[in-house]
């Protein structure tokens, strides 16, 4: 869901994705989780966050390359009748930590915004916001070369069969889509849309005070490009004349105060997420939008993170240089940006301060994966 990648990263060193899973990365032991140190309330906010995540748990396969379905199974068990009074203990009682790769990781935040939208076109409501197009495919085998992950990659057939690349970010806002349907609702600001898809999912409110909930439904097969990260190499990040902050909120005021070098800065992003309507699936506002694994997330305490190198449905300790996103969290969730190993993306609700945190989070420290007991003997042998 999360395409976080906003804020203007500091110049850190992050395990690399230079192998395909955490086995292949390498995983070590790490400390006992009673030395951890969890305070009760994250525990216990964990601990639902992991039962939540038990049915999907049994269902999926981990690309990582760490766990077998059946692996969790006790502890799912366990958590059904486990007292939310003594989750630290559980969590102590159950799991094992690992460390992936060095485990240095960046953590940057996201959140559920809320912008001016509508199901149906509306004066001022013109930015059009798709479902995911029939015609977005994977190339069959031997029509295109495979992506470094194995799997084909995304794109379409054109007139003559033939397998190309699916419109891009530029193209598709020039109207690549247009008059086929597509649209599921109608956004009044694009800048904000924008936003909203490098978020994955939010909120938009209709004139009449009704509330739509998206969710994300897929991508166009680009790769995400920040565009904090091309205002940077500009010069335009910072605190001189003519110069914007690194976070969101600065971002968004470049691209509001400079409507066509915004407009061609947000195409660099080629890039492009589809959205589905998620109101029925998670329209009690007190929840978090739906995440990859089907349910609610849940604000801090719900990380996206790679699939690859983190079972989704695993807690995640972390220790960082932002007080605010240290401590248990739990994976949940995915995101277009967020690849590697150890980097994830903190979930923070929605409102004004979860928009303030999210945009300006950019923490590094380092990362604990917890497993289930026994499962890093079968994995490192030792």
């Amino acid at each position: 869901m999360s395409a976080c990648g906003h804020v203007v990263p500091p110049t850190i060193q992050v395990s690399p994705p230079v192998a395909t899973n955490a086995v292949r990365l390498g995983v070590q032991h790490g400390p006992a989780v009673a030395a951890l140190s969890l305070t009760p309330f994250a525990a216990s906010a964990a601990l639902k966050a992991f039962l939540a995540s038990c049915p999907r748990l049994a269902l999926r396969s981990d690309a990582s390359g760490l766990t077998m379905p059946q692996d969790w199974a006790p502890a799912c068990r366990a958590a059904a009748t486990w007292p939310q009074g003594d989750a630290a203990g559980f969590f102590n009682a159950w799991f094992e930590t690992a460390q992936v790769g060095s485990g240095a990781t960046y953590v940057t935040g996201y959140f559920e915004p809320e912008i001016a939208g509508s199901r149906v076109p509306l004066p001022g409501y013109t930015a059009p916001v798709y479902r995911l197009p029939p015609d977005l495919v994977r190339a069959k085998p031997g029509d295109a070369p495979p992506n470094p992950d194995g799997h084909q990659p995304l794109g379409r057939y054109d007139a003559n069969g033939l397998f190309v690349p699916y419109w891009d970010r530029a193209q598709i806002e020039a109207g690549a889509l247009a008059g086929r349907g597509l649209e599921i609702a109608y956004a009044a600001d694009p800048a904000e849309l924008f936003f909203m898809q490098v978020q994955g999912s939010g909120r938009l409110r209709a004139p009449d005070g009704t509330i739509m909930r998206i969710g994300y439904a897929g991508e166009n097969g680009y790769a995400y490009t920040g565009i904090g990260s091309v205002m940077n190499a500009q010069g335009l990040i910072g605190t001189g004349p003519g110069q914007y902050p690194g976070s969101m909120q600065g971002i968004l005021r470049y691209i509001r105060e400079n409507p066509e070098q915004g407009q061609a800065l947000m195409d660099q992003n080629r890039s492009y997420i589809f959205f589905r309507d998620t109101t029925a699936i998670a329209g009690d506002p007190t929840t978090g939008p739906v995440g990859a694994m089907s349910i609610p997330v849940t604000p801090r305490v719900t990380l996206a993170a790679d699939p690859a190198f983190v079972p989704l449905g695993a807690p995640v300790f972390l220790t960082t240089d932002r007080a605010e996103v240290g401590g248990l969290w739990v994976a949940q969730d995915t995101g277009g940006a967020i690849k590697g190993a150890n980097r994830f993306d903190s979930f923070w609700g929605a409102g004004a301060d979860a928009r303030r945190i999210a945009g300006g989070m950019s923490a590094r420290g380092q990362a604990l994966i917890l497993l289930p007991r026994g499962v890093l003997a079968r994995v490192t042998g030792r």
